[in-house]
Formats: C-alpha cells, sequence, structure tokens
C-alpha cells in the first residue's frame, strides 16, 4: 500500500509539474506586450506625420524642435520593436517583417536630417523629398497593428483553454487524491482494525505460553521430583544387587560363573551410573543443585581418586600416574564431592577409551583471562583420540566421542555435560584437545581459594586443676550420643575437666531427660536414631519450660560444612563442634559460655611431635592422641580403645549387612559413626576410610565400596597393631 501510494503520488507530481510548465509557457510568451508597442508606434508615426506636414506648411519658418521630437520618440518606439518577442513574432510572418523593413529604410534615410550628426541642412525642400515615403508607411504600420491585434486575441484565447484545461486537470487530480486519500483511510482502519485483532490475539497467546510455561516449569518439577524418586527407588535394590553380586565373588565359582558374574556386575554398575547422571541432570536444569564449600586438602582428594580408579586402570594394564605441581596450596575452599565427581568422570573417561599406554593426572596453578588464579586438573590419556567433529559435540547432551554402530564403549552421552555444567557452577570450566590415534587431553579448571595453612601451636589442656577453670563451676552436661565409644570418650574429657555427664542415646532420649531434669548444657550429636540433633533441638525449644526450652545447646557431628553449620544455627543450636572434639576447643566453648579464666577461645590441632618411624604415621594421628592422654588417663583411654577395637567386627557386619540390603543410608550412618570414634582416638587411616564410605555410599559402584569395606577391616587390625607398638594397648595374647 505504501509503495502503490508513493507511485500515485509521483505521477500526480508529475502531471501537475508539466501542467505548471504548459501554463508558465502559455502566461509567459504572450504577445500583448508587442502589440502595444506596435499602437505607440502607429500612434506615433501619425503624430510624426502631422507634425511633419505641418513643418512643410511653415516653410523656412518651421517648428524644428518640435519636428525632431516627434521624430526622436518615433524613432524610440521603432527600436522597441527589435528584441527577442517582436523576433519570434515575425519569424515567417510578411505582416510584420516588411513594414518594420520600410520603416527602418526611412529612419535611415531621414536620420541625415534629424539625426544626430545632422550633416544637411533641415528645410521644407528636404522635407518635402521625404514626405511621400512618410506617408506610405501609413498603410503598412496599420495592416501590422491589425495583424498582431488578431495574433494577440487568438494567444488569449489559447492561454483561456489552457487554464480551463489546466484547471480541470487539478480538478481531476484533487477529486482522484480525495478518493485516494478515502481509500487509503478505509484501508487504515482495516489495518488498525486488524491490528486490534492482532493485539488481542498475542494477548490471548501471551496467557497461553505463559499457563503453558507455568505447566512446563511444574511438570519439570514433577520431572525432577520423579526422577530423584525414582532414582532413590531404583538406586537402593540396586545397590543391594550389587551388594550380593560383590558377596557372591567370594563364594568359590568356576571361571565361567566369575565370567558371568563379573559382566552382571559391569552391567549393573553401568546402569546405576546412567540413573546417576540422569539424576545429576535433572537437579542441574531445575536450578536446584547447590555448592557446598569447605577445606579441602587437594593432595588427600588425589589420593582418594587414585586409590578409586587405579583398579580399573590395572584391568587394562594401564599405568596411573596422579602428581600435583608444589606450587599448589595444601588445602583450598571448594565442593569436594563435586571436584571428585568431575575428576572420577575424566579419569574414568580415559581409561575407559584408553587400551594402551599411560593416564596421567597433573594438578598445577593456572591464570584465567582476567588474571585471576585458577586451578587446573590436566587428565591426559594414550587412548583412541577425537577428530575435529567429535570434539564440536562432545559437550552436548547424549554426545559420545564413539557414536558408530559397532562402539565397543558404553555410556549415557550425559557425564561430560554435568562435568562441564559444575565446573560452570564452580566459575571454571572443562575443555577438551585431542589427536585422532594419539590421546586426549581434558582440562578442568576451578577458581583457586586458597586456605592459609594455621600455625602449628600447642596450647595448654584444661583439666579440673588447671588455673584455666579455677573461676568454673562443675557443670551438668547431657550428652546426646549414640556410639557408646563415643559416649566413653565424653565422660572422660568431661570428667577430667571437672563436669558431670549425662547420656541420652538419641534424641528423644535427650528431649524426656531435659523435661525430667535441669542441665546447665546439652552436646547434641547431629546423626541418631529416632530422632536427630535438629528434630530433638526443636522440640526442646519448643518445650513450655523456658528455663529448659533456653539451655545452651552444642552441635557435635563429623559434618563440617557451612551448609550443616546453618541447619544447626537455624534449629536453634548455640554454636558448633566439629568432630573429633579436642579438650581445647571443648574447655573454649565452656569457657566462652559459663566464664572462668580467659584464654585463647581455638586451639589448633595438629602434630606436636616428630613421627615415628614405621607405619604409625599413616594410622595414628599423634596430635589427637597426645590431646586425648592430657585429657583422661592412659589407662582409660587404653579402656576406650580396646571397647572400640572390640566392637569392630560388628561395626563391619553392620556395614556389609548395609550394602547387601541396599540400604544406601544405614551404610553412610554407621560409617558416620566409625568415621567420628577414630577421629576422636586420631584414627586417622581408619577415619578417611569411613569417610570414603560415608560419601560414597550412593554413588560409588558396590564393588567398590565392598573394596572399602574390606579396607575398613584391614585397617582397624593395623591401627590396633600401631595402638600396641605406641604403646596405648597390650598386645593380644592367644
Amino acid at each position: 500500500m505504501g509503495v502503490a501510494l508513493a507511485l500515485v503520488v509521483a505521477a500526480v507530481a508529475l502531471v501537475q509539474a508539466r501542467q505548471f510548465a504548459l501554463l508558465k509557457h502559455t502566461v509567459t510568451y504572450q504577445d500583448d506586450y508587442v502589440v502595444l508597442s506596435l499602437y505607440q508606434v502607429e500612434a506615433e508615426y501619425l503624430r510624426l506625420r502631422e507634425q511633419w506636414a505641418t513643418a512643410l506648411h511653415d516653410g523656412d519658418g518651421l517648428d524644428r524642435a518640435a519636428l525632431q521630437l516627434r521624430y526622436d520618440i518615433w524613432v524610440s518606439r521603432v527600436g522597441l520593436l527589435h528584441n527577442e518577442r517582436t523576433a519570434r513574432l515575425m519569424v515567417g510572418n510578411a505582416d510584420y517583417a516588411e513594414p518594420l523593413g520600410k520603416m527602418d529604410a526611412f529612419i535611415a534615410r531621414a536620420d541625415s536630417l534629424l539625426g544626430t550628426s545632422q550633416p544637411l541642412p533641415v528645410n521644407a525642400a528636404s522635407l518635402a523629398t521625404l514626405k511621400p515615403e512618410l506617408d506610405a508607411l501609413g498603410a503598412p504600420i496599420h495592416s501590422m497593428t491589425l495583424s498582431a491585434s488578431h495574433h494577440v486575441s487568438q494567444q488569449i484565447a489559447e492561454r483561456n483553454s489552457a487554464v480551463r484545461r489546466h484547471n480541470q486537470v487539478a480538478l481531476a487530480l484533487t477529486v482522484f487524491l480525495s478518493l485516494l486519500v478515502l481509500a487509503f483511510g478505509l484501508m487504515a482502519m482495516r489495518q488498525m482494525r486488524l491490528l486490534g485483532e492482532r493485539q488481542r490475539a498475542l494477548v490471548d497467546l501471551t496467557a497461553h505460553l505463559r499457563e503453558a510455561r507455568r505447566q512446563a516449569e511444574a511438570a519439570s518439577e514433577a520431572k525432577s521430583v520423579f526422577l530423584a524418586n525414582m532414582s532413590h527407588e531404583i538406586r537402593t535394590p540396586f545397590h543391594g544387587l550389587l551388594g550380593m553380586l560383590s558377596l557372591l565373588r567370594d563364594a568359590g565359582l568356576n571361571a565361567r560363573q566369575v565370567d558371568y558374574l563379573r559382566t552382571a556386575t559391569e552391567s549393573a554398575d553401568h546402569l546405576l551410573t546412567i540413573l546417576n547422571d540422569v539424576l545429576d541432570m535433572s537437579l542441574l536444569e531445575s536450578g536446584r543443585l547447590t555448592l557446598t564449600e569447605e577445606p579441602v586438602d587437594l593432595r588427600d582428594l588425589l589420593r582418594e581418586v587414585e586409590s578409586l580408579m587405579r583398579p580399573q586402570a590395572q584391568l587394562k594394564s594401564l599405568a596411573l600416574h596422579i602428581d600435583a605441581d608444589p606450587g599448589v596450596p595444601e588445602k583450598v575452599r571448594a565442593d569436594r564431592t563435586r571436584v571428585k565427581q568431575i575428576l572420577f568422570n575424566l579419569v574414568n573417561n580415559a581409561v575407559k577409551f584408553s587400551d594402551r599406554g599411560v593416564v596421567v593426572v597433573d594438578l598445577h596453578r593456572a591464570y584465567a583471562d582476567d588474571g585471576k588464579e585458577q586451578l587446573e586438573f590436566v587428565v591426559t590419556d594414550t587412548g583412541i583420540g577425537m577428530d575435529q567433529a567429535t570434539l564440536e559435540r562432545l559437550f552436548k547432551r547424549f554426545s559420545q566421542g564413539d557414536e558408530s554402530r559397532s562402539r565397543r564403549h558404553g555410556g549415557t552421552g550425559l557425564g561430560l555435560e554435568i562435568s562441564r555444567s559444575l565446573a560452570q557452577l564452580m566459575g571454571g570450566n572443562v575443555t577438551a584437545k585431542s589427536v585422532p590415534g594419539e590421546g586426549s587431553s581434558f582440562s578442568f579448571r576451578m577458581p583457586l581459594h586458597a586456605i592459609a595453612p594455621a600455625p602449628k601451636a600447642e596450647l595448654p589442656v584444661a583439666s579440673a586443676a588447671d588455673p584455666a577453670l579455677a573461676g568454673m563451676a562443675s557443670l551438668r552436661v547431657l550428652v546426646a550420643e549414640d556410639h557408646p565409644v563415643n559416649r566413653q570418650y565424653m565422660a572422660a574429657l568431661l570428667e577430667g575437666m571437672g563436669h558431670r555427664p549425662f547420656f541420652a542415646g538419641n534424641g528423644l532420649e535427650a528431649v524426656q531427660a531435659i523435661r525430667e531434669q535441669r542441665f546447665d548444657i546439652v552436646l547434641m550429636d547431629l546423626h541418631m536414631p529416632l530422632l536427630d540433633g535438629v528434630g530433638a533441638t526443636l522440640s526442646i525449644r519448643g518445650l513450655p519450660d523456658g528455663v529448659a526450652a533456653t539451655v545452651p545447646i552444642i552441635a557435635l557431628t563429623a559434618d563440617a560444612f557451612a551448609q550443616t553449620r546453618e541447619r544447626c544455627l537455624m534449629a536453634g543450636m548455640n554454636d558448633f563442634l566439629a568432630k573429633p572434639v579436642s579438650p581445647e576447643r571443648l574447655s573454649a566453648m565452656l569457657r566462652r559460655l559459663f566464664g572462668g579464666a580467659h584464654g585463647p577461645e581455638t586451639a589448633p590441632v595438629g602434630a606436636t611431635e616428630p613421627p615415628a618411624a614405621g607405619p604409625t604415621p599413616v594410622v595414628l594421628d599423634r596430635a589427637t592422641l597426645n590431646a586425648a592422654l592430657r585429657a583422661m588417663p592412659r589407662e582409660r583411654l587404653a579402656h576406650l580403645l580396646q571397647s572400640f577395637f572390640e566392637e569392630g567386627p560388628e561395626m563391619v557386619e553392620r556395614l556389609r549387612v548395609a550394602l547387601r540390603d541396599g540400604q544406601a543410608l544405614d551404610l553412610r550412618v554407621n560409617a558416620h559413626a566409625a568415621r567420628g570414634a577414630a577421629l576422636n582416638f586420631g584414627l586417622s587411616a581408619l577415619a578417611q576410610t569411613a569417610q570414603a564410605l560415608h560419601e560414597g555410599a550412593t554413588h560409588v559402584p558396590a564393588h567398590e565400596i565392598a573394596r572399602l569395606i574390606q579396607r575398613f577391616e584391614q585397617l582397624l587390625t593395623a591401627s590396633r597393631e600401631a595402638c600396641e607398638a605406641a604403646g596405648l594397648l597390650e598386645p593380644v595374647t592367644e
């Protein structure tokens, strides 16, 4: 419509311009002025002829000045006929050209008498000579005037006709433009109506899309919940299945049965990995996956990765080398579980796609484009490698390095995308480089948040006779702890400080004890049966007795995470003590709450003496043992250790039953309890293995869990032997 209207307006403009040009031409090139000049020439001619006759009548007494004036005026009028308009009018017209020529000829002869030079005298005789020629000009001049009048009349008629035609065209164009504007207005109204209808349709569509989006989000949320529930429901029997398969491996099978068992185990592990990947992807899509930062010992983390991945590498005769640059700090703040998940995925892929050579994991410092420090884990293998097309689709969902019909390597194609998403959630990234046939290199970068090492200092341990507690009265302390050995340990600590401990085996017993008795403080373990520490705290804070409801409650747990601390404080707890509970920190906590001599609030726990030679430094933490010895007599510590090791076989059996029945929660609870007790006695290697069981209960393959349980059982023996070697226990005699 716009183009059509523009073309019409352009055509109208052209017509108007042409009409204007024609009208201008008609008006401009008129001969009215020429006719007026001719009338003036004829009038002045008649006056000259009359004056000429008067001069002849006067004879020698003629009035030469009057004759000269008439002649000059007439000559000037004739001169006005010598212009462009007159020339254009006279072209091809004898009525104009002949009279003008005769007048010019007469003027040429008369100038000899009346011209400016006046070579001849003016008298009656000379005037009489020119008189006939002057008279002869009358008829031609009159004829020229009449012809010009007729010509002008014709021009006026033509001009009137042109103006009339112009007016008609202008009127037609006006009508046409009016109709065009009317049509355009109607079309504009129609377009406005259509636009209104479209706007209403868009509003309706927006409402539908908003509703569809809400339904899609609800469906996505329902899908995430469904996936979480289904993965849990499927994972639980799968852990039992894998546990039974791992136990079946030691049942004296023949070679064929072992092969069948291995195939079944690998298939089950593969399916469990798919479930874990789908669950992680659903959490990432819903935005509910959060990071929990904590202090992480990088070299310990690498050792854990190595211990879990080395069996897979050995099955394929691959060398696995893990190294950390000396410039990398010992501890950083990071999400330990997610960092290990990314490294497990990268190393597992490197092992899976390599049939020979070596898999190398390097850790060093790096720098981002903005100059900020980063940690870079580089996983390099000598496997099949990838071409550029494979690299471009590598981090896309459900995309795999080997997508041929005969591909030998399984997988969901989600692992690398999950790893990159987790790395980006941390503020880093995962990138890849590869050469077909030579191997691949994956780089995982994350921000470096280093933790400065704590100064190695030792503070005197408070005891009942210690001046630091001289101003503190004996306190009634309720300890809610389900592990019997931990209860004995806490009793020794509190009694050594001059306080009276009371114990509850779970959260319900703790709440009941608070209702029935008065306590100065409650030390609340978080992980307990029937009712955990957070639930017990909420129940206590809701008691109608104001004194009981406001008793100080201190959380005790081995989960020293920021998220756990936040849960404790939101539940109403006063503070947080991480296991192992050192005498120094417990003493500082009590001083802060109940007064007494001033002293340092906290004391870092570290080695206070050079470690002994042999395996003891790996198995035992001398700093924790020394702190325990300062808090209680050696005989009591020996009694506690003896009780712990006597319960060891039962603890191992509970772990195996949880694995066999697929009860990941029971596995985590028992591993957590074992870790807390081991930390209290400085059994560091045993505590580390229990921590691995606790963290891997839900996502580590069952055969690896079985291997960790076996290692835990072996470390029980090694830890007892180390305690015996350190003189803490009497050797077992048969």
